[in-house]
């Protein structure tokens, strides 16, 4: 009698495990048949969609406000630098202007009169450049009625970006640095290399696809590194002494191995010039 009740529960799961692997078939050929699914497969997946949504709404909750937390720290540590950077920016505007005033009193005082240094500026925007002309030249809003004159060096942002080659009543034609023909860029300019020694020279030409300025015509066998500074030199006799053009980006030999040749990188943004500011000398 016991294997009588063993072996019938053998066959009552070997029917069940039949069934299901028939209903499962069923439901799958049907489910390709038809668009949409069964009513119990909709029930089933509404049920699992439904608790996916209860457990996945506090873990997006908790994930966001771990997210949002990190942003406020970095916005904070952010805010804190700036801050740093504000301080020091009005620190260094109240020296520069405390040093102009002395430096004025002393140019009074000994009877000096103006230097190579001593310039002011003519705030102007750029209303012209062409996409057939746009590394060589710009057109601004100020002319002969406002002081510029020919050969005055136009400044954008941090540092120059060109000279003024031609001008009008009311508007003038900035030459670029970025400027390639042989009859432009030719302004002196200076680099303050190791043991504080003056290094000269003059700008030759430009490298249009690394964006550096050449500068050559050096006799200085001081030793400059990359990252020192490029200032004009004033010695051309209408640019002012001073104005900030770049860094030294690499120093390199002529064609003929006989000369420096130092890529500069522009302290401006040639790409982006909307308001300049035309250096007039003292």
């Amino acid at each position: 009698m016991q294997k009588f009740f063993s072996s019938r529960k053998l066959v009552i799961v070997i029917v069940c495990l039949i069934i299901s692997f028939g209903l499962m078939t069923v439901s799958v050929a049907i489910r390709n048949k038809r668009s949409t699914p069964t009513l119990i497969q909709q029930f089933g997946n509404d049920i699992v969609g439904f608790a996916d949504r209860i457990v996945a709404v506090p873990m997006n909750g908790v994930q966001h406000g771990f997210v949002s937390v990190k942003n406020l720290l970095n916005t904070y540590q952010e805010n804190q630098q700036l801050k740093s950077k504000v301080d020091q920016l009005a620190q260094t505007q109240v020296k520069d202007q405390a040093l102009q005033r002395e430096n004025k009193q002393l140019k009074r005082q000994l009877n000096v009169g103006n230097t190579l240094t001593g310039y002011e500026k003519i705030n102007a925007a750029v209303i012209t450049r062409t996409p057939s002309s746009w590394a060589s030249q710009i057109v601004i809003n100020k002319g002969q009625a406002a002081g510029v004159k020919k050969d005055m060096p136009v400044v954008a942002g941090p540092g120059l970006i060109g000279t003024v080659a031609e001008v009008n009543k009311t508007n003038s034609k900035v030459v670029l640095i970025s400027n390639t023909a042989e009859n432009s860029n030719r302004f002196a300019i200076q680099i303050v290399g190791a043991n504080s020694k003056v290094v000269n020279g003059i700008i030759t030409s430009y490298d249009s696809q690394a964006n550096r300025i050449i500068m050559g015509n050096i006799t200085s066998t001081a030793k400059l590194t990359k990252g020192d500074r490029v200032t004009t030199s004033g010695l051309g006799g209408v640019i002012p002494k001073g104005i900030y053009v770049g860094t030294v980006a690499k120093i390199a030999e002529d064609d003929y191995g006989l000369a420096k040749k130092v890529y500069i990188k522009p302290a401006a943004n040639l790409n982006d010039i909307e308001i300049v500011s035309v250096a007039v000398r003292e």
